[in-house]
């Protein structure tokens, strides 16, 4: 079996549950399953070791706050099953520098220690990837074999769901999924701009640096009535 990469623990608890256990029984899970199997037969190496970690320390009934992100990184002790988010000790990745410099033009707040983003996790923010698994060195290598569909279906239950949230779409790739949120009524608030990466983080039309989205966040859910902070070393 492949180096860290263990059978996935598919039981992530009340909520997410009979998403996860209608997707399964589908198509597309299914069509991921036997990838999984055949890729870890031919002795690939598959990150992250826990693809449904999100879900695990983000109940549905939790969420006020959704990143969605593409792949997950696909060097290794990179990945962790957050999007984003990278294992306490990795160098950071260009992307989460230019999150933490944005978090610090936006808000004052001093750049993390770690580049491990559990504490927004346990704190309602749903860090998503839209492709759950990678093959070390192959971005994008279990993109469009079925795990959208699996994500899909996670965004429209958060967005389904009464409570109000916030959703941070960068990039084209996140904001395609703008639509999957209109459809579920107006009681969220959608920020876009661009991705964070060096590529597009300074360009026009809506440079994610300088997009405010932090404090924007964070305003609109305290005037929701919800105590929330994006701080990480509290």
């Amino acid at each position: 079996m492949s180096a860290g990469f263990q059978p996935i623990d598919w039981q992530v608890g009340d909520g997410w549950q009979p998403l996860i256990d209608a997707w399964r029984q589908g198509a597309d899970g299914q069509r991921i399953e036997a990838l999984l199997a055949e890729r870890q037969a031919a002795g690939a190496l598959i990150y992250p070791p826990d693809p449904l970690r999100a879900l695990r320390l983000t109940p549905l009934s939790q969420v006020r706050v959704v990143i969605v992100g593409q792949d997950p990184y696909h060097g290794p002790g990179q990945a962790e099953g957050l999007a984003f988010s990278v294992q306490a000790g990795e160098r950071l990745p260009p992307s989460l520098r230019n999150i933490f410099k944005e978090l610090q033009r936006d808000l004052g707040q001093a750049p993390a220690m770690t580049g491990h983003l559990g504490r927004w996790a346990e704190r309602g923010v749903l860090l998503l990837n839209t492709s759950f698994t990678v093959e070390d060195g192959a971005a994008g290598s279990h993109a469009k074999r079925g795990w959208e569909s699996l994500s899909d279906a996670l965004i429209q239950a958060t967005a389904q769901d009464p409570v109000p949230k916030v959703y941070l779409l960068w990039g084209a790739h996140a904001q395609a999924k703008a639509a999957l949120i209109a459809a579920a009524g107006s009681q969220h608030l959608v920020l876009q701009a661009n991705h964070p990466s060096p590529l597009s983080a300074t360009r026009g039309p809506t440079p994610f640096i300088g997009c405010g989205h932090f404090s924007s966040a964070q305003d609109w859910l305290q005037s929701q009535g919800v105590d929330f902070s994006w701080a990480l070393d509290d």
